[in-house]
């Protein structure tokens, strides 16, 4: 909690309502302040998934691809179209589906073998930002279906805006929906951001605030998600041009509470992170336990992880320049558990095992979330 006097920090009582911890704790300095004058951001809902269907790889799919990461969205799958016979249908419901492909100028590339595929696919929403002509023929075809401009126009450039909007706001419906979180409403008349929206806002006023070396990496490691947020200057073949300086990865499935056993099964399948227990001298049996130590344990794997995700060892979306970073900026719930030297210790084992290198970036604890309370203001400032 901010405001223009001081900022505090609580941890959450999971064993109570939200609003209610809150007000127990910080009650008297939320009823000082009317309810337009009050800003939350959450990442309670731990991200949306999508489904992406699209026409090439070099365009349509690399574009809507590029859009949803960097709207907070978990990609669980990219499906080629002319390739959708082969590809399995998705166990789990999907909370929205992309369909993209062709200019404006072209038509008649969709048909039978997409809306046999829909029919079999559980899903929440589906939109379509592709060419005119098909966005015209599957509204009809596709209950519910949202049809928004192209996302590559007829030069074959990115046009961002319309769907980062829709699943930005898709998002923030899904924490509205969250029960324990609608009862904040009580309190604000404002419209809860995500968190990875809100850090975002915050990297072009870090340096000013911050002892930070360009260029820099922000990890965001809680109990939800794992973000990661970066200067597009970093990207290695980053040939996508859009207004924003920098972008964002979320990673669901690294959070260190409503995602462990996935953050656990992640680390299970990873090479070095055995070796990287026996540096931090514990073995596997520490995934059992419930304690600070494990807690500290799995904070450590988190960041080791998200690194690993990033560089050329596990690419999940981008690759980095990751020996041109001289500052990694660390927030979230993360610097309540871990030192300066816990992080750094981190840090230096993955590059030197997985970048070979000896490598060492400054580390900057945000440990009272300074650059939260930097993007809600930035974000103010905008609006």
């Amino acid at each position: 909690m901010s405001d223009s006097q001081q900022i505090e920090q609580h941890f959450r009582d999971f064993n109570k309502d939200i609003l209610d911890d809150l007000m127990h704790k910080c009650g008297s300095r939320v009823s000082q302040y009317e309810k337009e004058n009050i800003h939350i951001c959450s990442s309670a809902n731990g991200g949306l998934s999508t489904l992406i269907i699209g026409v090439t790889n070099s365009f349509s799919l690399k574009y809507a691809t590029n859009i949803a990461f960097n709207s907070g969205i978990n990609i669980i799958d990219t499906i080629l179209y002319q390739n959708i016979a082969d590809y399995s249908i998705p166990s789990d419901l999907v909370d929205v589906v992309i369909i993209v492909g062709g200019i404006n100028a072209n038509g008649g590339i969709f048909g039978e073998p997409l809306y046999h595929y829909l029919e079999q696919l559980n899903y929440s929403n589906i939109v379509f930002v592709g060419n005119e002509p098909d966005g015209l023929t599957l509204s009809k075809k596709v209950d519910g279906m949202v049809t928004l401009p192209n996302i590559v126009d007829d030069r074959l450039h990115i046009v961002e805006d319309n769907l980062k909007e829709y699943l930005t706001n898709l998002y923030q419906l899904d924490i509205e929906g969250k029960e324990d979180i609608k009862g904040l409403y009580q309190i604000t008349s404002n419209q809860i951001y995500s968190t990875p929206y809100i850090v975002n806002q915050a990297l072009p006023y870090v340096d000013a605030s911050y002892s930070v070396v360009d260029p820099f990496i922000l990890l965001d490691i809680g109990g939800a998600t794992t973000d990661i947020h970066y200067s597009k200057d970093l990207v290695i073949d980053g040939n996508i041009v859009t207004e924003n300086e920098y972008d964002r990865l979320v990673f669901k499935k690294l959070g260190v509470y409503k995602s462990k056993q996935s953050l656990i099964f992640a680390a299970q399948n990873n090479e070095f992170v055995y070796e990287l227990l026996m540096h931090l001298k514990v073995t596997e049996n520490i995934f059992e336990e419930q304690s600070e130590k494990a807690t500290k344990i799995l904070m450590q794997l988190s960041i080791f992880l998200v690194l690993c995700k990033i560089s050329h060892y596990r690419k999940a979306y981008i690759n980095l320049k990751l020996l041109a970073i001289n500052s990694i900026v660390i927030t979230g719930g993360i610097t309540k558990v871990l030192s300066s030297e816990e992080i750094e210790d981190i840090i230096a084992f993955f590059y030197k095992k997985i970048m070979t290198s000896d490598h060492k970036p400054v580390t900057i604890l945000d440990s009272n979330y300074d650059i939260w309370t930097l993007g809600a203001k930035g974000k103010l400032e905008c609006q």
